[in-house]
C-alpha cells in the first residue's frame, strides 16, 4: 500500500476504536468498500457451534440482495467466495454469477472479494468468525486487496458472534436490511478531514464530512442544496466542465470512476473516488496535492536528465567532430551553457608557466586582456585548479572576492556571479583551466558538479586534439600560400586578379593552384590547376607541378606538349596520383589564346556585347590518367574580352552540380562586367573578383572543396609596336637587319637602345645565316621590354659553348647573354625563333 493509503487506514481505525458489534461491522464493510473501489459489500458471521453464515451488514448495490434468502445465510465452506473464505481462512475471489446456479446471484457486478474475519489468538482453534465481502465490477489491484484484509485484520478480534436465537429469528424473517446503526458510523465520517460526501437520486447532499465542507464551500452546511447549485455557486461548473459529466457518467453505468481534478477554489489536487450506491452516489476526495508536487518534481527532474543526457551525447558527438579551436568553444556554448543557464565560457591552457585565453564566449576581448598572459604562480581560482586539479566552484560575487581579494574588481568587470573552474586533464597532466560563469548567483547541486566535471574531461581531449590540429593545419596552409604565387606579374599584355579559397570543411589543405607567367614574343601563359584530394602529399604534389609547368614554360613548349609532359610526371607519382590542369597562352600580336586542358572545366570567355561562352567543352581525362596527345583550342579574344580561369571548387558542390554551376558563374560575370565595365583596370578586376566569389560561394556557406579563380584582360599591342622585315640570304643580311633596327628605334624614340640593340641584331643574323636555313625574318617588339627576335626554318636549337683565346669565333651566344636581360629560343609551326630582350629606358 502507498503511504496516502496507510494514512486513511490509520485515520478511519481510530475514528472507530470505540464501536462494537454491528456499528463495528458497518463501518468497517463501509470503510473497506470505499478503499478498494467497490460497488458495495456485506458481512457475514458464523453463529456459535453451526456452520451457519449470518448476513449482519449491507453496503452499495449488496443492499439490493440483502432480503434475498442465498445471501441472508450462507453454509461454510459452500461454493460462495464468503463461505469458502470462512472454511479456509484464506481471501478468495469468486468472478461473476454463480455457475450453473451452485452460487447466489450477484446485481451485474464483475465478482466478489471475501477476506476471512479471523479472532484474537485466544486459544480457540483459530476458526474464522465470518467473512468481510467486497462486490466489484472487476478483481482489485494488489494495493487495494490489501487495504481490505488490513481492516479485516484490525476487525475480526473486535467484532462478536451473533446471538443463536437471534439469528434464528432473523432466518425464518428474513433481514430486512442491514444490522448496523448509521447514526454513530455517520458520527465518526463527519470528523474524516478527507473530503466525503452522499447525494441521493435528485443529487441532494444527504452526507458532507467536515473536509467536504471545506471542499464545498467553505464551513457552511450545504447539506439539503442540489450538488450543480453549490458547484455553479463556486464557479467549478465553468473551470471543470467535465466534472457533471463523470459523475452523471459513473450513476448511469453502475460503476465507480476514479480521476484527478484541480480544484478551482483552493487550486489543490484531489483524487476522486465515485462509488454508485442504490439510493445515489457517494464521492470520496483524497488531497493528492503534495503527491502531484513531488511527482511533478520528479517528472522535471527526470525530463532535465533526460535533456542533459541528450546534450551529453550532442555534445559527445560535437566534440569528437570538432577540428579547430573554436569549434570546440562553439560545441559548449551550444550544447553545455543552455542547460546549465551558464552565460560564459573561457578555455585557459597553460604554456610553460604562462595562462594564455584558447577561446571565449560571453566575454569581452579588453577584459581577457588583462589576464591573458598572466602568470600561473599568481593567485588565483585557475593557479589553484591547475596546481591541485580539483574543481572549484564559486557561488557568489562575495565568495569570489573572500577567496580571491586580489582580484575582487573582477566579478564586476566580467559581469559574473557565479563559477565553475574546472580542470582539464589529458593523460594525467594538466593542460589548463575551463570556466563556465553565470550572470546570476548559482549553488550547483552535487549531480550537476558531477556532470560538469565529467564535461570537463570531454573537452579536454577535444582541445588537445584542437591544439594539434590548428598547430598542424597552420603550418599546412603556410606551406600551401608559400606555393602559391605571391603576387602577380604586371605584365603589358595582360592585367589579371587572381583570389583563392581554401575549403572552410576538412581537416587537409588543397592542391588549386594558378598561375600567370611571361613567355617570349610578350605573350604570357595563364595556368590553373588542381590535384585531386586533400592533404600535405597533395600540397607538395602542387608545388612540384607548378614548378613543372614554369620550367616547361621557359622552354616555350606549346600548351599540348606542356600537358603531355606533365601527364608523364603525374603517372610517374603513382596511381592514387590525379590532377586537373588548364594551360594557355596569349599572343597579344595575334589578339589570340591558344589552350589545351586536362580534365579541367573550360576557360568562360567574356566578351563585350555577347553572352559568356565556355569554349571547348569536351575536356581531355586528368592528368594521371590521360593518353596524349592533348586537344588544342584557339580563341580570339577582341579588345575588352576577360579570360576567366577557376577551379572545380567554385562551381561544383553537393548541392550543385558542375554545369549548373557554370551556368551561375556565367550569370555573376556578366552581371559584374557590365557594371565594371568594358576595360576594367586592376582595380577593377579585383573587384569583380571578389562579387563573383560573393554571388558562387557565400561567406556562411561552407564548402568542402578549395577553389581558385583568375580573371584576366587581355592588351593587343598595337600595330605601331610591331615591325618585321624579311632578311636575304647571304652577308648582307646582318647589315640590313642593323639598318632596319636603327631606323626602328629612332621612330620609337628609343635612340639610348640603338647600340646594344644593333650589335644583338648581329650575332642573331650571323648566327641564323650560319648554322639556320631561309627564308629569314626579323622582328621588333615593343612591349614590357624591346624584343628582337630572328627566325629560321632550321630545328637546330644553339648552344652557348666555351670559346679558348685562340678561337676566332664561337663566343656569339656568350655575348646575347650578356647584352640582353633576357634570351632563348622557342620553336615554331615552320621552324625556330632566337629572341632577346632589353628593357626600355
Amino acid at each position: 500500500m502507498d503511504e496516502a493509503t496507510c494514512a486513511r487506514l490509520r485515520t478511519m481505525i481510530k475514528a472507530g476504536e470505540e464501536l462494537a458489534d454491528s456499528e463495528l461491522a458497518a463501518f468497517t464493510l463501509d470503510a473497506a468498500v470505499t478503499e478498494s473501489g467497490g460497488l458495495g459489500g456485506m458481512v457475514h458471521l458464523r453463529v456459535p457451534g453451526t456452520r451457519r453464515l449470518v448476513l449482519v451488514a449491507a453496503h452499495g448495490l449488496a443492499r439490493t440482495v440483502a432480503r434475498a434468502r442465498d445471501w441472508a445465510e450462507l453454509t461454510e465452506g459452500g461454493p460462495s467466495a464468503p463461505a469458502r473464505a470462512t472454511a479456509l481462512r484464506v481471501m478468495r475471489w469468486a468472478p461473476g454469477s454463480g455457475r450453473g446456479g451452485t452460487v447466489p446471484a450477484l446485481p451485474g457486478a464483475g465478482g466478489l472479494l471475501a477476506v476471512p474475519l479471523l479472532p484474537a489468538a485466544d486459544g480457540s482453534g483459530g476458526a474464522a468468525l465470518g467473512a468481510l465481502s467486497v462486490l466489484a465490477a472487476q478483481k482489485p489491484p494488489p494495493r487495494r486487496r490489501a487495504a481490505v484484509e488490513e481492516l479485516a485484520a484490525w476487525a475480526g478480534p473486535r467484532l462478536r458472534p451473533p446471538d443463536r436465537a437471534l439469528a434464528d429469528q432473523a432466518a425464518a424473517e428474513g433481514p430486512a436490511g442491514p444490522v448496523a446503526a448509521d447514526a454513530p458510523v455517520a458520527r465518526i465520517l463527519r470528523q474524516m478531514t478527507d473530503a466525503l460526501f452522499t447525494v441521493d437520486r435528485d443529487w441532494r447532499l444527504t452526507f458532507v464530512s467536515r473536509g467536504a465542507e471545506r471542499l464545498l464551500g467553505g464551513f457552511r452546511t450545504p447539506l439539503g442544496r442540489v450538488l450543480w447549485d453549490v458547484l455553479a455557486d463556486l464557479g467549478i461548473d465553468s473551470a471543470e466542465p467535465d466534472l457533471r459529466t463523470r459523475y452523471l457518467r459513473a450513476v448511469a453505468d453502475a460503476a465507480p470512476a476514479g480521476f484527478d481534478v484541480h480544484w478551482p477554489t483552493d487550486r489543490r489536487w484531489y483524487r476522486m473516488r465515485l462509488v454508485p450506491v442504490v439510493d445515489g452516489l457517494t464521492v470520496y476526495a483524497a488531497d493528492i496535492t503534495e503527491r502531484r508536487l513531488r511527482e511533478a518534481g520528479q517528472a522535471a527532474a527526470e525530463r532535465a536528465a533526460v535533456q542533459r543526457t541528450a546534450r551529453v551525447t550532442e555534445l559527445t558527438t560535437a566534440l569528437a567532430e570538432a577540428l579547430t579551436m573554436r569549434d570546440v568553444v562553439d560545441a559548449i556554448a551550444q550544447r553545455v551553457l543552455p542547460p546549465f543557464g551558464a552565460s560564459g565560457f573561457v578555455v585557459q591552457l597553460i604554456e610553460g608557466n604562462i595562462i594564455r585565453i584558447a577561446g571565449s564566449v560571453g566575454y569581452g576581448r579588453d577584459f581577457l586582456d588583462t589576464f591573458d598572459g598572466s602568470s600561473v604562480e599568481d593567485v588565483s581560482p585557475v593557479s589553484e585548479v591547475y596546481h591541485s586539479r580539483r574543481p572549484v566552484f564559486i557561488d557568489s560575487p562575495e565568495e569570489y572576492i573572500a577567496r580571491y581579494p586580489s582580484m575582487g574588481w573582477r566579478p564586476s568587470a566580467a559581469a559574473k556571479s557565479a563559477w565553475a573552474f574546472l580542470p582539464l586533464m589529458v593523460s594525467g597532466r594538466a593542460i589548463g583551466c575551463q570556466v563556465i560563469s553565470f550572470a546570476e548567483p548559482r549553488h550547483l547541486n552535487g549531480e550537476e558538479r558531477a556532470l560538469l566535471t565529467a564535461l570537463s574531461g570531454l573537452t579536454a581531449q577535444a582541445i588537445e586534439r584542437a591544439r594539434l590540429y590548428d598547430t598542424e593545419h597552420t603550418r599546412a596552409k603556410e606551406l600551401q600560400r608559400g606555393l602559391l604565387p605571391r603576387g602577380l606579374p604586371a605584365l603589358r599584355s595582360v592585367t589579371a586578379a587572381a583570389r583563392y579559397l581554401p575549403a572552410s570543411e576538412g581537416i587537409d589543405v588543397g592542391g588549386d593552384w594558378y598561375d600567370v607567367i611571361p613567355l617570349s614574343g610578350a605573350r604570357v601563359a595563364l595556368v590553373v590547376g588542381d590535384v585531386m584530394g586533400h592533404g600535405l602529399a597533395e600540397a607538395a604534389t602542387m608545388g612540384r607541378l607548378r614548378t613543372a609547368v614554369h620550367t616547361l614554360a621557359d622552354l616555350d613548349v606549346p600548351p599540348a606538349e606542356l600537358l603531355t609532359r606533365l601527364n608523364d610526371l603525374v603517372s610517374d607519382l603513382g596511381d592514387d596520383f590525379y590532377a586537373t590542369c588548364l594551360y594557355a597562352v596569349y599572343d597579344p600580336v595575334a589578339g589570340r589564346c591558344v589552350f589545351a586542358r586536362a580534365g579541367h572545366p573550360p576557360p568562360a570567355v567574356v566578351r563585350p556585347g555577347e553572352p559568356v561562352r565556355f569554349p571547348g567543352l569536351t575536356p581531355d581525362p586528368p592528368l594521371g590518367a590521360a593518353l596524349p596527345p592533348f586537344e588544342t583550342v584557339e580563341v580570339e579574344l577582341p579588345a575588352g574580352s576577360l579570360l576567366v580561369l577557376y577551379t572545380d571548387g567554385l562551381v561544383e558542390s553537393v548541392n550543385q552540380d558542375i554545369h549548373r554551376g557554370m551556368r551561375h558563374l556565367a550569370s555573376a560575370l556578366s552581371v559584374a562586367s557590365s557594371r565594371l565595365g568594358a576595360a576594367p583596370g586592376p582595380a577593377g578586376l579585383e573587384r569583380m573578383c571578389d562579387e563573383v566569389l560573393a554571388e558562387l560561394l557565400p561567406e556562411k556557406q561552407r564548402t568542402a572543396d578549395d577553389a581558385a579563380l583568375l580573371i584576366a584582360r587581355p592588351h593587343a599591342l598595337a600595330p605601331g609596336d610591331v615591325a618585321v622585315w624579311c632578311l636575304p640570304d647571304g652577308p648582307i643580311a646582318a647589315g640590313e637587319g642593323r639598318e632596319h633596327v636603327r631606323e626602328q628605334l629612332d621612330r620609337w624614340d628609343l635612340e639610348p637602345l640603338v647600340i646594344t640593340a644593333e650589335l644583338l641584331v648581329s650575332e642573331l643574323v650571323g648566327n641564323a645565316i650560319r648554322h639556320g636555313k631561309g627564308p629569314f625574318r626579323l622582328r621588333l617588339l615593343r612591349g614590357d621590354g624591346l624584343i628582337c627576335e630572328v627566325s629560321d626554318t632550321s630545328p637546330t636549337t644553339p648552344r652557348i659553348r666555351h670559346a679558348s683565346e685562340t678561337d676566332e669565333g664561337g663566343r656569339g651566344l656568350q655575348l646575347i647573354a650578356a647584352l640582353s636581360q633576357r634570351w632563348g629560343t622557342r620553336y615554331t609551326a615552320e621552324g625556330k625563333c632566337i629572341w632577346t630582350e632589353q628593357p626600355l629606358p
